[in-house]
C-alpha cells in the first residue's frame, strides 16, 4: 500500500512538473491575457493596453507576509522611479482580494494590486507553485502584449530600483509630462 501512494504521489509531481514545462512562457510569447479586480474596485485587463502602454507585472505569493510586504513598500517608496516610464505596473497573487485590500492598505500601496483567486492567470503565467501559491516572478510586457523579460530572481527590498533598471534597459521611453 504504502508503494503505490508513493508511487502516486511520484506520478502526480513528475505530472505537474511535466505540465509547468510545457506551459512556460518565454521572451517574444504573447503575454496571456488577464481580466483581474484590483484593491481599488477596478478591474485590468491586459488587451486594454495592448497598442497603448508597457505592463509590468510583478507576481507575488501572499499578502501581509514579512517578502511580499517587503516587496510592496521599495514598491511605494521608490515608485516614482517606475512612473518615470510610460508602463502601468501591478503587483498580482492569488490571495482573495479582501486580503489584498487589506495588504495594500497596510502597506499603502499606490499602485493596482490584482487578485487571482481562480488561479486561472497564475496557471496561464506559469507562476503557481505546487503549493497554490505564485512565484515571485516578474512579467515585462512590452506595447504589443509581448513578453519582453521574464525577471525569476526578485530582490524584495530593491524591487522598485530593480523594474526601473530593467524598463530603462528594455528601451522603454520616459512618460511624457
Amino acid at each position: 500500500m504504502k508503494a503505490l501512494v508513493k508511487s502516486l504521489l511520484l506520478g502526480s509531481v513528475l505530472s505537474i512538473g511535466a505540465c509547468s514545462a510545457n506551459a512556460e512562457l518565454k521572451v517574444g510569447d504573447d503575454a496571456p491575457n488577464f481580466s483581474l479586480k484590483a484593491t481599488n474596485g477596478k478591474t485590468y485587463t491586459l488587451a486594454h493596453y495592448i497598442g497603448r502602454q508597457a505592463v509590468v507585472l510583478a507576481w507575488y505569493p501572499m499578502a501581509n507576509t514579512r517578502g511580499c510586504t517587503i516587496e510592496c513598500l521599495s514598491l511605494v517608496k521608490d515608485g516614482h522611479l517606475i512612473r518615470n516610464f510610460d508602463v502601468s505596473y501591478f503587483m498580482a497573487s492569488v490571495d482573495p482580494l479582501e486580503d489584498n485590500i487589506d495588504f495594500a492598505k497596510k502597506t499603502k500601496a499606490d499602485f493596482p494590486m490584482l487578485s487571482d483567486p481562480s488561479k486561472e492567470a497564475a496557471k496561464a503565467y506559469d507562476v503557481l507553485s505546487f503549493m497554490g501559491f505564485a512565484k515571485r516572478w516578474t512579467f515585462y510586457i512590452d506595447k504589443a502584449g509581448k513578453i519582453a523579460k521574464i525577471d525569476k530572481d526578485i530582490s524584495p527590498k530593491t524591487a522598485a530600483q530593480d523594474i526601473a533598471k530593467t524598463l530603462k534597459e528594455l528601451g522603454l521611453k520616459p512618460r511624457t509630462k
